[in-house]
């Protein structure tokens, strides 16, 4: 079965989500996870992407950088750049969505637009 699985350039725990606010308020050019800037406003899950996200055909998981690491890198040695989407499929973990890709996403619509396309194909 495939998988999509989400990953924020941020570490997990209330402390660095009131700092990432913090800083999207203050500074949002400097935010340094598009990820969650495309999806998030300054403290919840914007409306449009939990409709899109409840509704795929497909199975997600959604971590931070520190509890990826913990969960997959440690087990298969996986060296990734954040943020980053990767499909987990029968030859493991490939990338789907890469940082790089993610730096020229400039909407919520165009990120939503890109993962139905790759999904058509996959």
């Amino acid at each position: 079965m495939e998988k999509l699985i989400f990953v924020y350039n941020a570490d997990s725990g209330k402390l660095n989500a009131f700092l990432d606010s913090l800083h999207k308020t203050i500074k949002p050019s400097a935010h340094n996870c598009k990820l969650c800037s495309l999806t998030y406003g300054v403290f919840d899950e914007k409306r449009s992407w939990k409709i899109f996200r409840k509704n795929m055909d497909i199975e997600t998981e959604f971590l931070h950088k520190d509890e990826f690491q913990k969960l997959y890198a440690s087990k298969f040695g996986y060296k990734f750049e954040f943020p980053l989407v990767l499909i987990q499929n029968t030859k493991g973990l490939e990338v789907f969505i890469s940082k790089d890709e993610f730096s020229k996403i400039s909407s919520l619509e165009d990120l939503i637009a890109i993962i139905k396309a790759r999904l058509e194909k996959s």
